[in-house]
């Protein structure tokens, strides 16, 4: 597996961007003509390289044809952080579901996210065959996106994130992700995301009757070898009953 860098936006600053110019990612994919695709979103003040060591390490068969597409965030000041300027999908003011939210910001990156999708289905790759993945941030943009999005999705992966918004779920979630499995993945001990944003996405998604699975791990804000493994587990089982 060999990953390749394609640039198709300068991602140096959020002014500007037009829409329909891609973000700028990594790929690596697991044969010369996949059939699946996981979209995974790093999180704050990381870029698109950040998971890409882990995918030798998910334990996916030979014969599963999976691009993995990890895009980087575009630049932007980020005011929990004294406004340094970092790769980020939005501002965060504070870390919460609703108060204080960057909504301008989450808009501009979830139309972002949704041409990335549109792109792999224009290669060729079915959105029902499509996981999309995120770690902090970039996991909150997964599960904004994943499910309310019009087109039926493989899956979506929240790790060590929080689900946006809950209050307007239920109003904003499309049909066709109704009953998407989710995969949520937190760290007992993060002190950056509470473990109890986790469980309350949890729980929001379970009441909404979503099949959601649910891991936690003796760790702070990361993954582990232990998480690594349910995830390869999770995506076989995704793309094993696709359709």
């Amino acid at each position: 597996m060999t990953a390749t860098l394609y640039a198709m936006d300068n991602g140096k600053s959020v002014s500007g961007k037009e829409s329909g110019v891609l973000l700028e990612w990594v790929e690596i994919s697991t044969s010369d003509n996949p059939e699946f695709a996981v979209i995974w979103m790093h999180g704050l003040g990381a870029d698109g390289h950040d998971f890409e060591p882990v995918v030798p390490h998910l334990g996916l068969p030979r014969d599963l044809g999976v691009r993995f597409v990890f895009p980087h965030a575009l630049m932007r000041p980020i005011t929990i952080n004294g406004g340094a300027v970092m790769r980020a999908w939005y501002d965060i003011i504070e870390i919460s579901a609703s108060k204080g939210q960057d909504e301008a910001g989450i808009n501009h990156s979830a139309g972002k996210i949704r041409e990335l999708i549109g792109h792999q289905c224009e290669k060729g790759i079915k959105a029902s065959n499509i996981v999309l993945a995120g770690f902090s941030q970039g996991g909150a943009m997964a599960m904004h996106v994943g499910l309310r999005y019009p087109q039926k999705l493989a899956g979506i992966m929240a790790l060590s994130a929080y689900l946006m918004f809950p209050e307007r779920l239920q109003s904003e979630c499309s049909d066709a992700n109704g009953t998407t499995p989710v995969f949520i993945g937190h760290g007992t001990h993060d002190p950056m995301v509470p473990l109890s944003l986790g469980q309350s996405a949890c729980s929001e998604l379970k009441a909404g009757n979503w099949p959601v699975e649910w891991h936690t791990y003796p760790i702070p804000h990361s993954v582990s070898q232990a998480e690594i493994m349910d995830i390869g587990h999770w995506i076989r089982s995704r793309f094993s009953n696709t359709s």
